[in-house]
């Protein structure tokens, strides 16, 4: 028997053995060429405001005009109503109690809105005939009015018809208005406090909901979040303010005058109730679109399992609803806090009117509305920050 031994294999030829693949020209890179593009890009915008800004300051040198931020020491030359500004102190401050203003009511012009906004929503899918007309008539009418009517028109026909301090509306020390205003019990002490006994009730009602919402995820009961957390932040605020000595004073006629509680000005009532009323209008369609996309069985389970109207739409239907609502109502967010500064028709002092009144005292515009836009900037991305932090927690994981 003849054996064989193994060859050694032979070696391959040049045209055989395997070739690495040549690399890719920069030019014809497509990483590169994308970075290329965006750096093209924002060299392009820094030279065009590069250029703007050397026209800028080259005419207002020519005519004199300051683009330095030294205005912001000068003395303000006015004061604000129902405000304890002198028309001594600098324009800073002005500018404070204008954003200040702002503040109070955007704020609380949000959150009205979305009370207001979000029942006329649900009320525009009621099966009661009178209910959904009633809500569609709402809608249709001051989405389609100019927020700028609305805001003068409120002002004309709440202030103009006003009546005299002698003549006043009043319900008991509740509630007083007239000419200058509604004036309401308030607290008597210091914001910083109040703010601290707010943040405490809130920390307190937080701590109470998470604990009941682990209990009912143990024990499988009802959580009953609203009947623990209402008693526990009304506590909290109670002996907060009995043991920090804080007293609530209310409002009294006083000759010519009101004294004690707290005064809404006329034209923060006339700007609050537009905001309100035009952008629950918005809201409410928002409302009404993200039930209509929550599936039809949802509600038809939750009906199978017995729920009443009300638990179906508090517990099935407006949770998954707001996972599609909150971006859109996150623009009328910020659509409200920029528009509260057509407050500035009716005199009241918002940031605008402010900005605008300490240019009309010779203070310089071009870094007078830079101010006035970056504070705008700021107070939106702070709303749009809050926002996405909520539609985060609100939208399903994904695998």
């Amino acid at each position: 028997m003849t054996t064989t031994t193994p060859t050694p294999e032979q070696p391959t030829s040049g045209s055989e053995r395997s070739t690495a693949p040549a690399a890719v020209p920069f030019w014809r890179n497509v990483r590169v060429l994308a970075w290329t593009f965006q750096l093209v890009v924002l060299g392009l915008v820094i030279v065009v405001l590069a250029i703007l800004f050397n026209n800028v300051r080259i005419n207002s040198q020519n005519q004199g005009i300051p683009t330095g931020f030294d205005f912001l020491d000068q003395p303000t030359s006015f004061t604000i109503p129902a405000n304890d500004l002198r028309d001594t102190q600098p324009v800073r401050d002005a500018i404070v109690e204008g954003t200040l203003n702002t503040l109070r009511v955007s704020v609380v012009g949000i959150i009205l809105a979305t009370v207001v906004g979000v029942l006329i929503g649900i009320g525009r899918l009621s099966g009661n005939w009178l209910v959904r007309n009633l809500a569609r008539v709402y809608v249709e009418a001051l989405r389609n009015i100019p927020l700028l009517g609305l805001v003068v028109f409120a002002y004309l026909a709440i202030v103009l018809t006003l009546p005299r301090v002698d003549d006043s509306i009043q319900a008991g020390n509740l509630l007083i208005i007239n000419t200058r205003g509604a004036s309401i019990p308030w607290p008597d002490g210091t914001n910083l406090l109040l703010v601290g006994l707010l943040a405490l009730a809130a920390i307190a009602g937080w701590s109470v909901r998470r604990w009941r919402l682990g209990v009912s995820e143990r024990t499988g009961e009802p959580s009953r979040v609203v009947a623990w957390v209402t008693p526990v932040v009304l506590l909290v605020l109670f002996w907060g303010a009995v043991l920090a000595g804080v007293g609530i004073t209310s409002p009294m006629i006083d000759g010519p005058r009101v004294t004690g509680g707290m005064t809404l000005q006329p034209e923060y009532f006339a700007l609050l109730m537009a905001l309100v009323t035009y952008t629950a209008s918005h809201i409410a369609e928002i409302v009404r679109g993200s039930i209509q996309a929550v599936p039809r069985g949802q509600g038809e389970a939750a009906k199978a399992m017995a729920l009443t109207g009300v638990q179906q739409m508090r517990h099935v239907v407006l949770p998954q609803a707001f996972r599609i609502a909150i971006p859109p109502i996150a623009n009328q967010y910020l659509n409200l806090m920029k528009n509260s500064s057509l407050g500035f028709v009716i005199s009241y002092f918002e940031l605008t009117k402010v900005v605008s009144t300490t240019i009309g005292n010779r203070s310089p515009a071009i870094p007078a509305y830079l101010v006035l836009i970056l504070i705008y900037l700021v107070l939106s991305l702070i709303i749009s920050l809050i926002m996405n932090t909520a539609n985060r927690r609100l939208e399903l994981p994904s695998r």
